[in-house]
């Protein structure tokens, strides 16, 4: 199972503004960044449920017909969502090993709390984050304090003509 991450910060290290608000991404994601590739590879979406209520407020479902699993450990009303979602609970070590033995191979982890629960259960394996070029000065953090280093191998970095850059990292074996 590949575990991974695509997500776009501020330069100084926010997925959000401290409401959750995401106004300062590009609208429509910007220029093509690999998002539509990336996507394509992907099994299953696991988000968490403030994530979920922020994509349920955007004009279009950005999932299409992809697997959604949204971590609450409270009800969640999966009604007004656009496409295939289902809602579980558990350590991201059980929410793994269930998407697996369900036929998953690829996951996408996002929103903040979430990716940084399955960062620190040393579940994922790789790193895509953009950068977008603003500051904001405060909001969601992309990461939180870690029980440990977590080292990561650099794959590649590429810059787009909207200031956009991305780097991909493969998280290092212990």
């Amino acid at each position: 199972m590949t575990v991974s991450v695509f997500v776009g910060t501020s330069v100084d290290g926010f997925i959000a503004r401290p409401n959750g608000d995401l106004d300062f991404l590009p609208p429509g994601g910007g220029e093509p960044h690999g998002y539509n590739e990336f996507i394509a590879t992907v099994d299953a979406i696991v988000i968490g449920r403030k994530t979920f209520e922020t994509v349920l407020a955007m004009e279009d479902w950005p999932y299409g017909d992809k697997r959604v699993v949204v971590l609450s450990s409270r009800p969640v009303d999966l009604s007004r969502a656009g496409g295939v979602v289902e809602q579980k609970a558990g350590p991201p070590a059980d929410i793994v090993s269930q998407l697996g033995a369900s036929g998953a191979h690829h996951l996408y982890v996002d929103g903040g709390m979430t990716i940084q629960g399955f960062l620190r259960a040393g579940l994922i394996q790789r790193l895509i984050i953009t950068r977008v070029p603003v500051l904001i000065g405060g909001g969601v953090p992309l990461f939180g304090t870690l029980p440990r280093d977590i080292r990561l191998r650099h794959i590649v970095t590429r810059h787009y003509s909207s200031g956009l850059v991305q780097s991909e990292y493969q998280v290092a074996a212990e």
